[in-house]
């Protein structure tokens, strides 16, 4: 029976609630800013939310919705310019304390260091993002609680794809057996499945409640704190967490998928 050495997470929407109140509105103003009449709505988001990737998102949207614009020349550079600006917005979003970590987030990733459980990081949002919602959440040193931040265009195939997380396993120089994976959207419980994860514990959000969530272990409604404890959506079988998702309950969830 292998043993659970390492926790992996996802970042936007399973750290903290990132996307209506925070990538939405720095995307909107990013647009402003370069005198782009484009307005994503919360119900519109949550449609291009389908496709994991601001850059990719962006692209989606013009072929999608704006088919009439008019491309620059160098199509690549502009939109990745624009999504630099978008990153601006964020950060300022998260200094104000806009964007706060999930409940139970903190405790659960204290609880797994102190215990010495790997963490590592796997997402699709950039680098840039990911340092910005650790360094305002929980301080600067919190970029060294993970040991591999596995993030943006480390790999060419975003989510579904399982490359993030094949990419951060190899890192880790550990099997798929030995992890527990945390996502809150149908394209990161298959990017997980797919990379050999058995163990996938979902969190979800307002947008993705709807989700396929066949493939994972268990579906919540977040981490829980004591006195609050989660609920259960959905699940495989596997147990649920007494009062809150914490390092016993995911020692059980391992046992239980072996």
């Amino acid at each position: 029976m292998a043993e659970l050495k390492a926790l992996i997470f996802d970042v936007d929407g399973t750290l903290a609630d990132t996307e209506k109140d925070g990538h939405r509105v720095a995307f909107n103003a990013a647009f402003k800013d370069a005198g782009l009449d484009w307005d994503w709505d919360v119900a519109l988001y949550g449609e291009l939310l389908a496709v994991t990737g601001g850059k990719e998102r962006m692209r989606h949207f013009i072929a999608g919705w704006s088919p009439m614009f008019e491309a620059p020349e160098d199509m690549d550079a502009w939109i990745a310019g624009l999504h630099r600006s978008k990153t601006e917005h964020y950060t300022q979003l998260l200094s104000e304390g806009a964007i706060p970590l999930r409940p139970g987030v903190e405790r659960l990733l204290n609880e797994a260091r102190d215990a010495g459980i790997r963490l590592a990081i796997a997402t699709t949002t950039t680098p840039a993002n990911v340092t910005a919602l650790l360094e305002h959440t929980l301080g600067p040193e919190s970029l060294d609680w993970f040991e591999v931040i596995a993030a943006g265009d480390i790999v060419p195939a975003k989510k579904p794809a399982p490359d993030i997380y094949t990419w951060a396993l190899d890192k880790m120089r550990l099997g798929p057996a030995e992890s527990i994976a945390f996502e809150d959207s149908g394209n990161g419980v298959l990017s997980a499945v797919d990379a050999g994860i058995d163990n996938i514990v979902v969190t979800v959000n307002d947008y993705t409640t709807d989700h396929d969530f066949r493939r994972a272990s268990v579906v919540l409604d977040g981490f829980g704190e004591p006195g609050r404890p989660p609920k259960s959506l959905a699940g495989n079988g596997a147990p649920l967490p007494d009062e809150v998702v914490d390092l016993s309950y995911l020692r059980g969830l391992h046992q239980h998928q072996q």
